[in-house]
């Protein structure tokens, strides 16, 4: 498949919780352990999974559910902040987001990768703030966790916060568009893959993406890339090209990666294995532009995934 590019310069942690667990249900007061979490679903060994909450402190503190895949060492690590996307329905049933795919590249590279469930999603603290069809303060509303995130691995050793990248797919791209606006230091670069929130209720939601980018783009100092399909059943080139050049306009650095069709939707390219072979050369060039480490560390190989098993060829019945 060719590429084609477009270039230019809450709640207190006291509160009640319950976790169904081997079909039961267990009420837990206070902070969920880790120990419990993991039951819900189980850890990727293989990639160093584990399960933290991180504090998020304002009149209450709310606690953020991440997800840290972290190499073996001690670091420090260069950082990947990988931003989820909004499922349809309730925030709070939304499962916790584990991007496999990007995750095995970063490890690969020495990466450390942290990936919090914002605030009213799925276990983590508060409520979701959606802020109606103001689709910009949404943006900046989310990257609030972001920043909270990012000041706790500033307390930890094995982070290297000199050299940050932050990712974000779907409303996850948004938020990291608007966490650009905040420039804040260490992080070298925005990769948005897909970006935006469709609010069909909203009159005029396409041109409010795009006045919400220019806004963005008018305050970011940091380069970013993104990616775009053809086919994409929630932002289609009439969405996405007006915010792409509305950011640019402003001021803001990017370079989109318009790729084309990918399978039935492409807004389904960067969770998907059969995704990698397009954006993961782009990101590598991308991550070589911006100063942070973008070539596989030999210690690391172990990282990479289990190629995946092919379909079994169909067979006729027998006689």
């Amino acid at each position: 498949m060719g590429v084609v590019t477009l270039q230019s310069a809450g709640m207190p942690s006291s509160r009640r919780l319950a976790l169904a667990i081997a079909g039961q249900t267990l009420l837990v007061f206070g902070a969920l352990p880790v120990a419990a979490r993991a039951q819900a679903a189980a850890l990727d060994t293989h990639l160093n999974e584990s399960v933290i909450t991180i504090p998020k402190k304002g009149f209450f503190t709310i606690e953020i559910e991440t997800t840290l895949y972290k190499p073996d060492g001690d670091g420090p690590f260069p950082v990947a902040v990988i931003n989820h996307g909004k499922a349809p329905g309730n925030t709070r049933f939304q499962p916790r987001y584990r991007p496999v795919v990007a995750v095995s590249y970063f490890l690969q590279r020495g990466y450390v990768v942290v990936v919090p469930m914002r605030q009213g999603f799925s276990k983590s603290g508060g409520s979701y703030i959606g802020g109606g069809c103001n689709v910009e303060s949404n943006g900046r509303v989310q990257a609030e966790d972001v920043v909270a995130v990012l000041d706790y691995l500033a307390q930890q050793r094995w982070a290297d916060m000199g050299h940050v990248i932050v990712v974000g797919q779907s409303h996850g791209g948004w938020t990291t568009l608007a966490f650009g606006t905040l420039n804040y230091p260490g992080v070298k670069g925005l990769i948005n893959f897909a970006g935006g929130l469709r609010q069909d209720d909203c009159t005029g939601w396409q041109r409010n993406l795009a006045l919400g980018a220019a806004s963005y783009g008018a305050q970011t100092r940091v380069p970013s890339l993104w990616f775009y399909g053809e086919n994409d059943s929630f932002f289609n080139p009439e969405t996405s090209v007006p915010m792409f050049e509305k950011y640019t306009a402003a001021g803001g650095q990017a370079r989109m990666v318009a790729f084309g069709r990918f399978g039935t939707d492409s807004h389904a390219l960067f969770g998907a294995r059969s995704g990698a072979p397009i954006w993961q050369p782009e990101v590598t060039k991308f991550l070589q532009s911006v100063g942070l480490p973008f070539e596989p560390v030999p210690g690391f190989a172990r990282y990479a995934l289990a190629p995946a098993s092919p379909r079994p060829a169909s067979s006729e019945p027998a006689p």
